[in-house]
């Protein structure tokens, strides 16, 4: 893992690599992975923006879109209609015609699946403070995009374990806002394990406390 990660990164973050997401991601999409590493190297969180209000207010995604949308990341939305054909057997068994007698349209068979920025063929998701059922949103629309080909490898971001020494810090409040069923690296886990993501290679990174500054 050490040829594939900045050295300086191993402080800030842990790593945790699923499917190959490393090797995928330092072969075949350097420049993608490049601008990442340049994010993470640049993301300071002060704890004034962890008790700042969440959602949409919260600063600290603004802090990922401003890095990586001047480099051409953009967050997409997909959907699609499936069309399924029906070819009769001819004369012979085991042969078919070359034209269907039938068709059916499936509208919506995939829709709804957004990620938060995707380049080439690399997706991105960033989950500070959610419910932690959201990763399974993310892992489903990361499988999707990969088996739909649009997409390669994935990589999420999310809060490590360790976190929780400064919501303690921060008092009950927060530590109230950041429980247990919110979204930190080892509810990930233990969806990867059990092969949410289907067949996408998925790189999961943690927040750890050396992002924090005062």
């Amino acid at each position: 893992m050490e040829n594939y990660i900045r050295p300086a990164l191993f402080e800030k973050f842990e790593f945790t690599n699923y499917g190959h997401a490393l090797e995928i991601l330092n072969e075949a999409f350097p420049e993608e992975w490049n601008d990442i590493q340049d994010c993470l190297e640049a993301l300071e969180i002060t704890k004034a923006d962890i008790t700042k209000a969440g959602g949409n207010e919260s600063p600290i995604p603004k802090k990922f879109d401003d890095i990586l949308y001047p480099r051409g990341w953009r967050e997409i939305r997909i959907t699609g209609d499936l069309l399924v054909k029906f070819y009769p057997r001819g004369k012979s068994r085991g042969r078919f015609l070359d034209t269907p007698n039938d068709e059916k349209w499936i509208e919506g068979f995939v829709d709804g699946h957004n990620i938060d920025f995707i380049k080439g063929k690399v997706a991105f998701d960033l989950e500070w403070n959610s419910k932690d059922q959201t990763y399974d949103r993310d892992l489903l629309a990361m499988r999707t995009y990969f088996d739909c080909q649009i997409i390669e490898v994935g990589i999420i971001v999310t809060r490590s374990e360790e976190l929780n020494d400064i919501f303690k810090e921060l008092g009950k409040a927060i530590m109230a806002k950041y429980g247990a069923s919110t979204t930190h690296i080892d509810k990930l886990h233990y969806r990867l394990k059990s092969r949410r993501n289907g067949g996408c290679p998925i790189l999961a990174i943690g927040i750890k406390k050396a992002c924090i500054k005062d």
